[in-house]
C-alpha cells in the first residue's frame, strides 16, 4: 500500500493502465506498479470495510472542522454509507485493476458521485489513512481475542473441576518427579493464559487511539479538530504528535503479535502434553475419534493432528513476530514503504491466534482421561518426596530423612501407590497450602476471569455503540454540537 501520495486524479472516476489515483505526469512503469503493489491487494481486504468506516469518521470531522458544509457531510455521509452496504454485500470489493482498499473505495464513491469522492481525501493522507485502518481492524480482532482467551480458561477451569483428583505425575526433565493432577495441569495452563489476559487492558490503550489528522506523518495545515474524527470512530485519545503515528508504525502490530505470541506458548504447551501423554506408552489423555484423525496406511492409528497443529500454528506466531520487528526496528523517522509488509505477519498471526483459541474451546470438553493409567504411574520413586518429608515432619531433621530415603530407595525400599480411595484422599489431604493439588481455587482463578470480562465490557459495548452511530443517519443532536467558528 502506497500510501505516502497526494491525489493528483482523485476527480476520475477511473484509471488507465499502469495509472493511479495519484499517478504523477511521468507515467509509471507497470513493472514498477506490480512490483511494489505486491499481493498487498489480497491483504487489503481484510481492511476493506475499516476503510469505509474510517472514511466516515473522517468525513464527520472534517464537517466538525467546518471544512465541508451541512449538505455537503450528510451527502458523504450517505454516500459511506451506501459503500459499507457494498461491502457487507460483496459488491464493492478490490478489483485487480485497483492499487489497494483506499482505491477501490474512493473509485467507488466517485463513480457514483464525482464531487463527494473528490472531498473525501481532504486533510488526509493514506499514512493516516491506513494507519486508522489498522487500528480499527485490531480494535475489533483485540475484541474477539479477549473473548475468545476466556472461552479456554472457562474450558480449561471446567477441565480441572471436573478430574480434580485424579492423581497422575509431576514431571521435572520430562521424568517422573512428584504426585500431581490432572486438575491442577489444567489450573496452571488457566492461571497462564489469564496472566496474558490481564495484559490486554494495557495492549487496548495503546491500540485506542487515533492517528487521523497526522496526515503524512506531519500534519496538515488546516483547521482540523482531531479529536471529533477520534470520537466518532469511538476512539478514547489521539496519538498525541503527529509524527508519532508513523514512526509507530510496526511497534503496534509487534505489541499484539507478542500477545498473540504469548497465548500461542499456553496453547503449544497444552498440545505439547496431550500429543504426548496420550501416546500409548503413557495413555493419561483419550482421544475421541472426534479429536483424531486416522493413517492412509495403518488403520490403528488415532493422530493427534489438532493439537500437533496447535503446536505448529504457535510457532509460526513466533515467525511473524519476528518478521515485524525486524522490518521495523532499523527505520528512521517518518514514513517508508516498509511497512505495508507488516499487515502480512500482521493479519497471518492475528488469524492463526483466533484460530487455536476456537479449536481449543472445542476440544478441551471432548479431551478425556484415563484415571487408571494415571494412577497406575504414581509408584516407586514418585513418592519418595512424599516419604522425606513425612519422616521430617515426624521430626527427623530433613537432609537425614533425604538421605535415608535415598539410601532405601537404592536398596529397594518399596513405597506403597495409593491405590485406595483412602490412600489417595490422604495425599491429597497433605497437599492443602494453596494452589496446590489438594486445594486447587479455582474460585479464584474464576473470579479474575470476571474481572477481566468485566474490565472489557464497556469497551466492548463503547466501540460498538461509535461504528452503530457512524452507519446511522446523522442526528439531529449531532447536528447541534456543531460548532459555527
Amino acid at each position: 500500500m502506497n500510501e505516502n501520495k497526494s491525489p493528483s486524479r482523485a476527480n476520475s472516476p477511473a484509471t488507465a493502465p499502469g495509472e493511479t489515483l495519484w499517478s504523477q505526469a511521468t507515467p509509471l512503469d507497470p513493472r514498477v506498479l506490480v512490483y511494489t503493489a505486491g499481493d498487498d491487494r489480497d491483504w487489503d481486504r481484510t481492511l476493506l470495510r475499516w476503510d469505509v468506516l474510517g472514511s466516515l469518521g473522517h468525513a464527520y470531522g472534517l464537517w466538525r472542522s467546518g471544512l465541508l458544509a451541512d449538505a455537503e457531510h450528510q451527502r458523504l455521509r450517505a454516500a459511506l454509507q451506501q459503500a459499507l452496504c457494498a461491502v457487507d454485500a460483496g459488491t464493492l470489493i478490490i478489483e485487480p485493476s485497483h492499487e489497494d482498499a483506499h482505491t477501490a473505495v474512493e473509485l467507488w464513491l466517485t463513480a457514483r458521485d464525482p464531487d463527494a469522492g473528490a472531498r473525501l481525501h481532504t486533510g488526509r493522507s493514506r499514512n493516516d489513512q491506513v494507519a486508522t485502518d489498522l487500528r480499527l481492524y485490531l480494535k475489533d480482532a483485540l475484541l474477539a481475542l479477549h473473548a475468545e482467551t476466556a472461552d479456554v480458561v472457562r474450558g480449561l477451569c471446567a477441565f480441572a473441576e471436573k478430574h480434580a483428583a485424579v492423581l497422575w505425575p509431576g514431571y521435572t526433565h520430562q521424568r517422573r518427579a512428584m504426585p500431581s493432577t490432572m486438575g491442577l495441569w489444567a489450573a496452571a495452563l488457566a492461571e497462564g493464559l489469564l496472566d496474558t489476559l490481564e495484559t490486554w487492558p494495557a495492549l487496548w490503550r495503546q491500540v485506542d487511539r487515533s492517528p487521523l489528522g497526522s496526515a503524512a506523518g506531519y500534519g496538515a495545515p488546516l483547521p482540523l479538530k482531531r479529536e471529533a474524527a477520534a470520537q466518532a470512530l469511538g476512539f478514547s485519545q489521539l496519538v498525541h504528535a503527529v509524527t508519532a503515528v508513523q514512526n509507530g508504525r510496526g511497534k503496534l502490530e509487534a505489541a499484539v503479535l507478542s500477545h498473540c505470541a504469548q497465548l500461542g506458548h499456553e496453547l503449544s504447551r497444552l498440545s505439547c502434553d496431550v500429543c504426548l501423554y496420550a501416546a500409548e506408552e503413557y495413555g493419561y489423555f483419550v482421544l475421541p475419534g472426534s479429536l483424531a484423525t486416522g493413517s492412509s496406511m495403518m488403520p490403528h492409528k488415532r493422530n493427534p493432528d489438532l493439537f500437533e497443529l496447535t503446536r505448529a500454528r504457535a510457532a509460526a506466531l513466533d515467525g511473524d513476530l519476528t518478521a515485524v520487528l525486524l522490518l521495523k526496528g532499523k527505520l528512521t523517522s517518518g514514513y517508508h514503504r516498509d511497512a505495508q509488509l507488516l499487515k502480512e505477519p500482521l493479519f497471518r498471526g492475528v488469524q492463526r491466534t483466533r484460530e487455536m483459541l476456537q479449536m481449543m474451546a472445542v476440544a478441551l470438553p471432548m479431551l478425556d482421561v484415563d484415571a487408571a493409567r494415571c494412577l497406575a504411574a504414581i509408584r516407586d520413586g514418585v513418592l519418595s518426596t512424599d516419604e522425606v518429608l513425612r519422616r521430617s515432619e515426624a521430626g527427623t531433621p530433613f537432609r537425614h530423612a533425604y538421605n535415608e530415603v535415598a539410601a532405601g530407595l537404592r536398596s529397594g525400599l518399596a513405597l506403597v501407590p495409593p491405590t485406595s480411595a483412602e490412600a489417595q484422599a490422604q495425599l491429597l489431604s497433605r497437599r492443602l497450602s494453596t494452589g496446590a493439588a489438594g486445594n486447587l481455587g479455582l474460585s479464584a482463578l474464576q473470579t479474575r476471569l470476571q474481572t477481566c470480562e468485566r474490565e472489557a465490557a464497556p469497551l466492548r459495548s463503547g466501540f460498538a455503540a461509535a461504528l452503530s452511530e457512524l452507519q446511522a443517519p446523522l442526528s439531529s443532536a449531532a447536528q447541534l454540537e456543531m460548532d459555527p467558528a
